[in-house]
């Protein structure tokens, strides 16, 4: 199945992956080819990638923010669990691993894709119904970071199970569980996964259940919580530190 990517951050971290087919780049007749766009073209030179000039208006039916270029490629090239395990033992590192649970928007999953990959997390693993997927707009959201990471379809009790029995600690993010301070961050550590729910709801009880332990971000404001993305991306910051001393 072919897919459009769209906007110069996301085709260029797809060319730069090389984890996909790139059949044809369309850019747009009055752009000026400098900066990012230059290095997309020397990268499309180089794999002989055929790039074609097309009127602005057809890109900007396809997409309103796609930033002068347009790219069809293959689809998205999911991983499994197997695989993450592999690429941890690989970095000779313990396995960081972020699941969702029932994530639907496409941005706030390109965020956590993003913050993700910054992090060095190995892989992440969302459901297999229920969940957004990683489209076009996930790649645009995570600046292409989705690109370079990881990300495996799996039942998410059997993947929970999966990692356990690898020893791999289970923290879900919830604002029912206990504050992460002192007393708690030491769950961060080590072999870990962390597991973020979806929007409204949080993670599912199936889902809550399987956890060795539920955390939360300390609050001091007046809001009562943050949505996916930014609380996601924080906990995964703070299992950063904890896993490297900080």
């Amino acid at each position: 199945m072919k897919e459009l990517i769209y906007s110069r951050n996301a085709v260029y971290e797809t060319l730069r992956a090389k984890r996909r087919d790139v059949f044809k780049i369309e850019l747009a007749d009055n752009v000026q080819i400098k900066g990012r766009l230059a290095e997309i073209m020397a990268l499309a030179a180089q794999r002989k990638i055929q790039v074609l000039k097309a009127p602005r208006a057809r890109l900007d039916k396809i997409h309103e923010h796609n930033q002068g270029i347009i790219a069809e490629v293959s689809g998205y090239p999911y991983s499994d669990i197997v695989d993450i395990l592999d690429l941890a033992k690989k970095q000779n590192e313990q396995p960081f691993i972020l699941l969702l649970d029932s994530l639907n928007d496409p941005q706030n999953f390109g965020t956590l894709i993003r913050t993700a990959e910054a992090t060095g997390v190995h892989g992440v693993v969302i459901p297999l119904a229920h969940t957004v997927e990683v489209t076009p707009a996930v790649v645009n959201a995570s600046s292409g970071a989705s690109e370079h990471l990881l990300v495996a379809r799996s039942n998410l009790s059997q993947a929970i199970d999966a990692l356990k029995e690898e020893n791999i600690w289970v923290v879900g993010l919830d604002q029912n569980g206990e504050t992460i301070g002192d007393a708690t961050q030491r769950h961060l550590r080590g072999a870990v996964a962390l597991v973020v729910g979806g929007e409204g709801e949080g993670i599912r009880q199936l889902t809550r259940a399987k956890c060795d332990i539920v955390l939360k971000l300390p609050m001091r404001g007046q809001v009562e919580s943050l949505n996916a993305a930014v609380a996601g991306s924080v906990a995964l910051y703070l299992a950063y530190l904890a896993r490297n001393g900080g």
